[in-house]
Parts: C-alpha cells; sequence; structure tokens
C-alpha cells in the first residue's frame, strides 16, 4: 500500500537543518509520527516528497525555507512594554527568560508562542517567528506504516487510536 491522500501514514525521521549534522528532531519507529495524509494540517511540499512511497521505503528530501516555515519576518520580531508582564506590581521572572519561550495572547485573544530575545530596562524583545523559519530543513527516514483512514477519521480530520488523537 502507498501513501497517499486519506491515508493514515506513520514514519520515522531525522531532522536536520541542511548543511549541518545537529540533529533538530529524531522520530524513531517504536514512537512514530501518524498522521492522516491529505488534509492539509501540514506542510504541502512535506505530504508531496512522501507521496507514492511504501511501507519500508526510504526517504531523503529537503524543502527550502519557502516551503516549510517561510523566511524570518522582521516585523513578527517586537519590542513590547515590560508593564505587559507585570504580575501584582512585580516583573514576570520566571515566566519571561532569555532564550526560553513565552505564551501570549494577540488582541483577539489568539494564542501565540514567542521567544524571548532579549529584556531592557522598558521592554522585552520577543520573536514570534516559527522556530523554523528560515531554514532549509532536511529529512531523512523511512514509512513504518500505511492504512487506509476510516470513515469517522475523515470525517475529523485525524488520526484516532495509538499515535492519534483520543476523544
Amino acid at each position: 500500500m502507498k501513501t497517499e491522500a486519506n491515508h493514515v501514514v506513520s514514519i520515522s525521521y531525522r531532522l536536520t537543518e541542511y548543511g549541518s549534522d545537529e540533529v533538530v528532531e529524531l522520530v524513531t519507529g517504536e514512537d512514530p509520527f501518524v498522521f492522516l495524509m491529505g488534509t492539509g494540517h501540514l506542510l504541502e511540499a512535506f505530504e508531496r516528497s512522501l507521496t507514492g512511497l511504501e511501507v519500508g521505503q526510504p526517504f531523503d528530501f529537503v524543502l527550502s525555507s519557502h516551503e516549510a516555515y517561510g523566511e524570518i519576518q522582521q516585523e513578527a520580531i517586537v519590542k513590547i512594554p515590560v508593564d505587559a508582564f507585570m504580575i501584582n506590581g512585580k516583573f514576570a521572572d520566571d515566566v519571561v527568560v532569555v532564550g526560553q519561550p513565552v505564551r501570549m495572547q494577540d488582541q483577539a485573544g489568539n494564542p501565540l508562542v514567542g521567544m524571548v530575545l532579549e529584556r531592557g530596562l522598558d521592554t522585552v524583545t520577543i520573536d514570534f517567528n516559527h522556530p523554523m523559519a528560515g531554514k532549509t530543513l532536511h529529512f531523512i527516514g523511512e514509512v513504518v506504516s500505511v492504512r487506509p483512514a476510516t470513515n469517522e477519521e475523515l470525517e475529523h480530520g485525524h488520526v484516532h487510536g495509538p499515535g492519534g488523537h483520543h476523544h
């Protein structure tokens, strides 16, 4: 059976930034990445690179930053007044740590996650770009399993059971 839309696919892989040996993410066959192909939840180029493969077949492909998470957008790096991080009149040192992610909300209440770059006297600089923005990604792995999606999975748009969503 081949990987294609409306199938549940399990893969193992090693992700590095192209040209580097440093592993960004390692997903093993014992605990594979399981997804419903063709739902639009994953990067289009990622799914396209996996389409038509069979169980046990290896893959090795590169996604440019444009195909992956885009280029770094300077307007997504913002300075926020320190007042926004005050709790009971005290700066939230345990929440705002340079080099660590911080959870926030935009003006409409939508959740955002940014990386704290710098804490100044009056402002905190936070990068809201995706952590993989501006990077060329190299995936090397293997297809672990493929099966047709159930009607319920197709209706819900995600995998149920092991490796998937539980209701």
